[in-house]
This record gives C-alpha cells, sequence and structure tokens, in this order.
C-alpha cells in the first residue's frame, strides 16, 4: 500500500516536472517566436529603409543627370527660327494631312562651311535629308533631296534647291521642302564638317567599304576636310572594307566625281549616317557624354530643350528601314543661268512617289501648289 501511494505521489511529481518541462518550453517558443517576429520587422524596416535610400540615390543621379544634359543642351546653337504654320486643307488636302499625322518629319541639314560652328544663313545646305519617323513602328525612312534639284525657293524663285539655306537660313530651308513637296516639317538639325567629323572620331571610326574610283578622290577630299577641321589624318593606302576616322570618313560623304556623281553621293551620306547610329547605339555613357560635350555647339536646331529630352530616350528605339533619293524620276540639264541642275520628270508624279514611299498614302493627290510649281519647272526645262 505505501509502495503504492508513493508510486502515485512519484507519478505526480513526474507529471509536474513534465508540466513545467513542457510550460518551459513553451515560453521559450514563444519567446523565440517574439524574437523572430522582432526580428523580421527589424529587417523589414531596414529593407524598406534601404529601397528609400536606393530610391534616393537613383533619383539624386535622375536629376543629376538631368542638370547635366539640360545643362550641355545650353550648348546647342538656337538661331531665331518660326515653325511653319501647320498645313491645313486650304493648301494640302485634308486626306494628305491626315496621312502624315502618325508621323514625325524633321529636316536634316549638313552645310559646307569653311569655319566650323557657323550654321546659318550664308552657308549652302550640300546634304538635306528628310528623316521620316513612324510613331507606332519608331522605323525611320531617310530621303535625300539632290542639293542641285531644280526647284522653287520657297520665295517664288527657282533656283538650285541648296540655295535656300544659303538666301534664308533653316527657315527658309524647310519651306522650301514643304511647299515642293506638300510636307508639314516644323523642325530641323543643321551640323557641318566639324561636327561630324568629330561624332565619327569620338566614336573610334566607322566601317566603311571604299571601292578602287573612291579611294583617289576620298584622299583628295582629305586635305580641305583636315584645314577646315582643323583634325589630322592620313590617306588610305588600299580600297575595301576598313576603319576609316572622321577626316576619312566626312572626305568620303563629299565625293561627287564617280559614277553616278550626286546620287551616289547622297547614297554614301545616308551610309554614313547608319554607321554612325549603329555604332553609337552600342556606345557607353562615358561616350555619349564626349560626343554630346565635343559636337553640341556645333549642332543648331529647332528643338526646345524639354522636347529634346523628350525625344532622348525614343531614338534609342529607332530604327533606319530604309533610305532613297529624290526626285526619283530625273533628268540632268542645263536651266538659263542656273548651270546644270536635276529636273523632276515631273515634280508632281515624284511628290507623288515620295507620299507612297514615306507614308503609304497611296491617296495621295499633289496640291495646287505642287501642280503649279511642277508645270512652272517644265516649262523652264521643256522637261
Amino acid at each position: 500500500m505505501a509502495k503504492e501511494t508513493m508510486k502515485k505521489t512519484g507519478s505526480k511529481k513526474g507529471s509536474s516536472r513534465k508540466s513545467t518541462s513542457q510550460k518551459g518550453t513553451a515560453e521559450r517558443a514563444a519567446a523565440s517566436t517574439r524574437k523572430k517576429g522582432a526580428s523580421k520587422k527589424k529587417a523589414a524596416k531596414k529593407k524598406k529603409r534601404m529601397i528609400i535610400f536606393a530610391v534616393e540615390i537613383v533619383l539624386l543621379i535622375a536629376l543629376f543627370i538631368g542638370f547635366y544634359v539640360v545643362r550641355q543642351l545650353d550648348k546647342i546653337q538656337k538661331p531665331e527660327y518660326i515653325p511653319p504654320e501647320v498645313p491645313t486643307n486650304e493648301t494640302i488636302e485634308e486626306e494628305t494631312v491626315e496621312a502624315m499625322t502618325g508621323y514625325t518629319n524633321i529636316a536634316l541639314f549638313g552645310l559646307d562651311t569653311r569655319k566650323a560652328g557657323q550654321l546659318g544663313k550664308g552657308n549652302r545646305s550640300d546634304t538635306m535629308i528628310i528623316a521620316s519617323i513612324n510613331n507606332d513602328t519608331k522605323e525611320v525612312r531617310l530621303v535625300s533631296l539632290y542639293r542641285d534639284t531644280y526647284l522653287d525657293l520657297a520665295n517664288g524663285k527657282y533656283n538650285k534647291a541648296n540655295g535656300a539655306y544659303s538666301a534664308g537660313g533653316p527657315q527658309q530651308a524647310v519651306s522650301m521642302l514643304n511647299k515642293n513637296l506638300d510636307l508639314d516639317i516644323q523642325h530641323y538639325v543643321s551640323v557641318d564638317f566639324a561636327a561630324l567629323t568629330k561624332v565619327i572620331d569620338e566614336l573610334g571610326g566607322i566601317e566603311i567599304d571604299v571601292d578602287e574610283a573612291e579611294l583617289e578622290h576620298l584622299n583628295n577630299y582629305t586635305v580641305e576636310t583636315s584645314e577646315v577641321t582643323g583634325v589630322k589624318t592620313t590617306k588610305l593606302t588600299k580600297p575595301g572594307l576598313q576603319l576609316l576616322d572622321g577626316v576619312q570618313a566626312t572626305s568620303y560623304c563629299r565625293i561627287r566625281y564617280t559614277a553616278g556623281d550626286d546620287f551616289k553621293r547622297t547614297e554614301r551620306q545616308r551610309e554614313v549616317i547608319m554607321e554612325i547610329v549603329s555604332k553609337g547605339k552600342k556606345a557607353d555613357i562615358s561616350k555619349i557624354n564626349a560626343i554630346i560635350d565635343a559636337v553640341f555647339p556645333m549642332v543648331a536646331t529647332s528643338y526646345k530643350h524639354d522636347e529634346l529630352l523628350e525625344l532622348a530616350p525614343q531614338m534609342l528605339g529607332y530604327s533606319i528601314v530604309d533610305t532613297a533619293g529624290f526626285p526619283f524620276d530625273k533628268e540632268t540639264g542645263n536651266v538659263s543661268g542656273k548651270g546644270s541642275c536635276v529636273i523632276p520628270v515631273n515634280l508632281a508624279a515624284n511628290v507623288k512617289q515620295l507620299h507612297e514611299y514615306l507614308f503609304n498614302n497611296y491617296e495621295y493627290t499633289p496640291s495646287s501648289a505642287v501642280e503649279e510649281i511642277s508645270r512652272k519647272i517644265s516649262s523652264d526645262t521643256g522637261y
């Protein structure tokens, strides 16, 4: 009996010890849970602080870049310029205006200057390129207007197209393009030999396949291009695919004495632009900054700062899908008092092809202004 009592008592004590032990374990588990919870909260707060800090850093970097870019934009030349009026159905058919709404059209001028950075009137635009951007697909088409094309210079006077920039600067040159081609160009960008040379050198040169007929002329042009830009170069020793420096590539753009003369020259210019764009897309930020720093003072444009800041990131997604020369159907002939000119045969038909090519607009009808200019060109030239 006593043994039994002791056994029961021992059993109770064991049970009590077990209960105490379990209670301790539970308390320790609860404490551990609270500790883990506190650690998680602490970690969450730390993570939140790190996220906030990271966001602040990103914002500071963005602000720094913003201020840097704006400061650089101040270097771009901004000559006085009044954008042409947006075409209305009084001057261009309403359907034509509608077809161009999904596109941004920009005039690119390359000037034949003998002093770097002088980009206003008094200089002929050796290069005139219409860059047409499809806003939806980001596809870009480039159309070179041959510099000797016989057109209305936007003032009722007829002469070689490159005379418009010389007479009235970018204002008159853009108006000339719009008037003769039924376009709605509002903005332009102008550069000279020095700017082109600098961009190419900063990119480390571009690869161009120089043929035998081009070699001698390229080397001849490097002499003058070096003098104008103040940059030294070397002569090429052989034809073929090779890396050209800025002076060599700019000289390549200027060649017009091989088969195809000015028509072939505009092809070379578009080829160089495409190579620059291709290499520029692969350049790192330090390289882009170096180009901006060196080239912006040699650029003139009608774009405002906020427009350029908005346009810049979009340009990374653009791709040049095709290039062409204008007029499509042409003859070369002497025009009284104007010398040898490129003559559209006829202008209205060529402008129709242009709108089909750029805007996929097969319903385009030339405006009365283009029809009138077309008749005048035929009358003056006999074509």
